[in-house]
């Protein structure tokens, strides 16, 4: 569904607005990167499968487990062991995650009034940080043990900032101002 109105309005819309004759030269949405890192997994690697288990049910895609690069005795953490789950999404469970994300998550956190448009790195991507995992209709507030967010991150084929922001915002991306 969003992949159709993307193709349909929102590339002609762009098009106009860049002076692009081609409509491979319009940015488009290549991945969406979720990322949701445990410091308490140092403790105890069980934590771990309860948030990949969580990251699963709100993706739809088992998530890989990362592990640290370094040892860092300051916060108990040794090379190798696993403190992040991580989940790529391509093509239509992209679009699905999307959809899901903007018209359903954003609109059941609290005092959401959009969000910032500081969240770009310069080429066109976008990463929001989420604080509560229960914003999604797949996680039970009564069943989760601890509150935890995680990193969202928009991949996007735009050049920068500008033209990545006016591609979230014909696709219906809550940016502020």
């Amino acid at each position: 569904m969003i992949k159709q109105f993307y193709e349909k309005e929102v590339i002609p819309k762009l098009m106009k607005e860049l002076g692009v004759t081609n409509k491979m030269n319009v940015p488009r949405l290549t991945k969406i990167v979720v990322n949701s890192c445990v410091s308490e997994a140092t403790q105890n690697s069980k934590i771990l499968d309860t948030v990949a288990k969580e990251i699963a049910m709100i993706t739809g895609q088992k998530p890989a487990v990362r592990r640290a690069r370094k040892s860092i005795a300051s916060f108990k953490l040794r090379e190798g062991m696993p403190i992040a789950c991580t989940v790529t999404l391509r093509r239509n469970s992209m679009y699905d995650f999307y959809a899901k994300l903007v018209h359903v998550a954003f609109p059941r956190s609290r005092d959401f009034k959009g969000l910032p448009k500081r969240g770009f790195d310069g080429h066109g991507n976008y990463t929001v940080g989420i604080t509560e995992q229960i914003i999604f209709p797949e996680i039970s507030s009564d069943k989760v043990d601890k509150v935890r967010g995680m990193n969202i991150t928009l991949v996007t084929t735009a050049k920068n900032d500008r033209e990545g922001e006016l591609l979230l915002r014909s696709m219906g991306f809550p940016l502020r101002g």
